[in-house]
């Protein structure tokens, strides 16, 4: 697996959840994760019942096998200021800077300035060793921006590089850029079987790969379990509705005399099942879809009790058992 793992997806289809997920399932059997927020939303907050996070890395869960997960918000202008001291030694200027409102105006009037700084900032977890030589942690999942961002969010620093010919600054981004485009990094987009989520992930992943940046897989989210097949489906549509009135009553639901509870039952359970069915239908076709893309597809349930801390393990869970940690 790589060690940079970015999420990525269209806006409502869970993926910081799936990120969530992913650092829990990466952690298993002692391994040590970083779980980083880029949007400033505090969702990973949320998704873990903890506090908001802070500009520091802080450790938010255990995960089966004793693995832990640590989480870091990275705020773009406390960025900056690490890095105007990690390559100009301004701590202290930096800070007055900071007070003048300079920080907050350079990163709010450059918004690629925002993009390089988050992306350098998770960069640099990637790379970080400890005194022994062990990497601080074994892997990184960035919850990044949405699909249609992405691309541009994770290629801005070659940008900076072109513009910046050579000093610290081009240095950097070149650095980062090694680390976005070699296979220590995998780009995985998350979406629901939908024709607008689809269309989007097959758009991104177009986008990554014209950039050459790698794409990881396909995480389909909130999938609904099968109720009917297809040969159930077109047996509901042609079997008698008296057929269906007696089976019923059989049952238990309603007498057989005309007019019972049975009959009353009939229109809407028919009706539910051509809405169950053109659900289906197009379920399938976006699956067809997703597949001739080419990347390892997976899938997560839809989670009937909704979304909780024991939701997230079990999510985690689905996540190992299907291979992808």
């Amino acid at each position: 697996m790589s060690r940079l793992q970015v999420v990525s997806g269209k806006g409502g289809t869970g993926k910081t959840t799936v990120a969530a997920a992913l650092a829990l399932a990466l952690a298993t059997e002692g391994k040590r994760t970083l779980l980083v927020e880029v949007e400033g939303r505090q969702g990973i907050a949320q998704l873990f019942e903890t506090e908001a996070l802070p500009y520091e890395e802080r450790k938010i869960a255990v995960a089966p096998g004793g693995g832990e997960v640590y989480a870091l918000a990275i705020d773009p202008e406390l960025a900056l200021l690490d890095y105007l001291q990690m390559f100009y030694k301004l701590g202290g200027a930096g800070r007055a800077l900071k007070k003048l409102g300079a920080i907050d105006f350079a990163t709010t009037i450059a918004p690629g300035l925002r993009d390089v700084l988050l992306t350098g900032k998770a960069c640099e977890a990637v790379r970080r060793k400890e005194k022994s030589g062990r990497y601080t942690y074994d892997y990184v999942v960035m919850d990044a921006p949405p699909t249609g961002r992405i691309t541009r969010f994770l290629n801005v620093n070659d940008e900076v590089a072109g513009l910046a010919k050579i000093g610290p600054i081009h240095n950097q981004a070149q650095a980062v850029m090694r680390v976005l485009k070699s296979p220590e990094t995998a780009v995985h987009l998350v979406t629901l079987l939908e024709e607008m989520p689809v269309q989007e992930t097959a758009d991104g992943i177009a986008e990554l790969r014209s950039a050459k940046l790698p794409v990881g897989r396909i995480i389909v989210n909130m999938v609904r379990p099968e109720l009917l097949d297809f040969d159930e489906l077109e047996l509901s549509r042609a079997v008698p509705r008296t057929a269906v009135a007696k089976s019923l009553s059989t049952a238990g639901l309603g007498g057989a005399r005309r007019g019972g509870n049975a009959e009353r039952l009939v229109e809407p359970l028919l009706a539910q099942a051509e809405e169950y069915a053109e659900r289906y239908t197009l379920e399938h076709e976006q699956r067809g879809v997703l597949g001739e893309l080419g990347l390892p597809l997976h899938e997560l349930p839809l989670l009937a009790e909704g979304m909780d801390l024991a939701g997230l393990y079990e999510l985690a869970t689905e996540l190992r058992q299907q291979g992808i940690s």
